[in-house]
């Protein structure tokens, strides 16, 4: 079912969306199957989950670290990961940037704004977002690369609510990337919500449920 149901999404995605199957609490025979199909990009959320399966899989996937990330962690997985998606504070981006250096490395990192209405949801504000780039230490990192930004919608049906959230994030990367032409990557959109999403200038989606089926939360 893997197979058909990752061909059914990369129909309905457009060419230039990066597709990041989220694999967390899936099993490694899940992701083999997934990569037999072709897939090469995988998100988790856990960074010791997604150690052990680094570890175990072919070497040529890309993993994205999609969670909310601990700094204390950022060690574990530094000489591997592709992508960050979630980095909401300075001293995060500084952490990564020493642990990259010490595999000579350059990480990718997204900015994870604050565009959903719950409190529950990390992220910067767009003025924070802006105090970061703008910031003289920041250009004293050289093993980070800040190539986008992140958004999380409110977990609703309400369309409006999430055209206005995912719009809000596009205006804003539409701004700043007149300045900073580099930030080329915006990722919104789940499986719930991964259509409106693209519409409203999402490249990049991250999709679970939709390719593995119900997810199976480890208590």
């Amino acid at each position: 079912m893997i197979k058909e149901n990752l061909q059914k999404i990369k129909d309905t995605i457009p060419q230039n969306v990066t597709l990041v199957a989220v694999s967390k609490t899936k099993p490694i025979a899940d992701i083999q199957e997934a990569y037999d199909a072709g897939q090469r990009v995988f998100g988790e959320n856990k960074i010791q989950e997604m150690v052990s399966k680094y570890d175990a899989l072919p070497k040529d996937i890309e993993w994205h670290m999609i969670g909310h990330l601990q700094r204390n962690k950022v060690k574990y997985m530094a000489h591997f990961v592709s992508l960050i998606h979630g980095v909401d504070s300075f001293k995060t981006l500084k952490e990564i940037d020493k642990q990259a250096k010490k595999h000579n490395r350059v990480i990718n990192c997204l900015l994870q704004a604050k565009i959903a209405k719950e409190d529950s949801k990390f992220g910067l504000s767009f003025s924070e977002i802006e105090t970061i780039l703008a910031s003289e230490e920041l250009k004293e990192f050289k093993n980070i690369a800040i190539v986008g930004l992140m958004g999380m919608a409110t977990f609703t049906h309400d369309k409006d609510q999430l055209t206005e959230e995912f719009s809000s994030l596009n205006d804003f990367q539409k701004k700043i990337q007149e300045k900073y032409p580099k930030l080329t990557t915006l990722s919104m959109g789940m499986s719930g919500d991964y259509p409106l999403a693209i519409s409203l200038g999402s490249n990049m989606v991250r999709i679970g449920s939709s390719i593995f089926g119900v997810r199976n939360y480890i208590a």
